[in-house]
């Protein structure tokens, strides 16, 4: 009968590709990771955001601790090894310093951030959090190596400030990595030795882990690229890679029109037949279907916007 009800729910493009043939799904297999978005309001308008994101943008809300508290409790019952907090820019959300607090009490913590302002004025309420049970992670976007290249797409100067903010979090003690555009595979060797040249001139480790990111698109743009279908899942995939996929060990929980609500995961919040229900377990009882655009770059690539061990330890 539950399947029944969750079919009813859904269109016919999330059971068949536009040929007929039957879509290929992943099953959730752990909550091994929770994401919470922090609200599509940015500091900054990049044209390439994947979420749109811009100064005073109201299409995911900023959630407050009261919202997040009861998914962390939750989360924790399931097994949660990990928080992690993605935007927007999550540090123009005012309890994130608070909800951090709470969430490094029980297990490590990732913010992903743009390194400039916002972060930067809130240095003094992070400092503190070194002192935490648990390991706060933070993951800055750098574009590029280029300054240049970097600021033509985030604004002058934030080149700057994402390179200060690695160096005094660093400093501190946290743990820090890149977020990047990845290049293509002409210029993926020297943009690799780029990368490096820049950190250790710049005071940090050499081999600073940088997570690619492929174009994902801005929201609700749909794309002509390869349907992914149930043979395809097969023939292309076994069981450990179909479990690395993020949306079969970890969930986001978003905060839309006033109400938190779980989805399949960070990259596909712009469609609303991915949103699971109003609790973590709930959602860990629905297939997910890989209709959505990029889905493709998980199939394909391994993208994936989570360091944890992909695997199913």
């Amino acid at each position: 009968m539950q399947q029944i009800a969750v079919r009813n729910l859904k269109s016919d493009a999330w059971y068949r590709t536009p040929s007929g043939e039957a879509r290929g799904f992943i099953t959730s297999h752990a909550l091994d990771e929770l994401w919470f978005h922090t609200g599509t309001a940015c500091n900054l308008a990049c044209p390439f955001c994947l979420e749109g994101s811009r100064p005073g943008d109201t299409r995911l809300q900023i959630p407050r601790f009261e919202d997040v508290k009861p998914y962390i409790d939750e989360a924790l019952a399931l097994g949660v090894r990990q928080f992690s907090f993605t935007g927007g820019e999550p540090f123009l959300a005012r309890d994130l310093p608070r909800i951090l607090s709470y969430a490094l009490e029980h297990c490590p913590c990732l913010v992903l951030t743009n390194g400039t302002d916002p972060l930067l004025r809130r240095l003094w309420q992070i400092a503190p959090l070194i002192e935490k049970n648990h390991a706060l992670h933070f993951r800055i976007s750098l574009d590029y190596p280029e300054e240049a290249k970097h600021d033509a797409g985030r604004g002058a100067g934030g080149f700057a400030k994402a390179l200060e903010s690695l160096r005094r979090l660093n400093a501190r003690g946290f743990p820090v990595s890149v977020a990047s555009q990845k290049p293509d595979a002409v210029h993926a060797e020297a943009t690799d030795g780029a990368f490096r040249r820049l950190f250790a001139d710049s005071g940090l480790p050499p081999s600073l882990l940088r997570i690619e990111f492929p174009d994902f698109h801005t929201p609700g743009v749909t794309t002509d690229g390869p349907q992914i279908s149930a043979q395809c899942m097969t023939r292309y995939h076994d069981e450990a890679s179909r479990r690395s996929f993020m949306c079969a060990f970890s969930k986001m929980v978003v905060k839309k029109q006033g109400r938190m609500r779980v989805y399949a995961c960070t990259l596909v919040d712009d469609d609303a037949e991915y949103e699971l229900g109003t609790s973590l377990a709930e959602s860990m009882t629905t297939p997910i279907s890989m209709k959505h655009h990029r889905c493709y770059s998980c199939f394909a690539y391994g993208a994936s916007c989570s360091e944890l061990s992909k695997s199913s330890e």
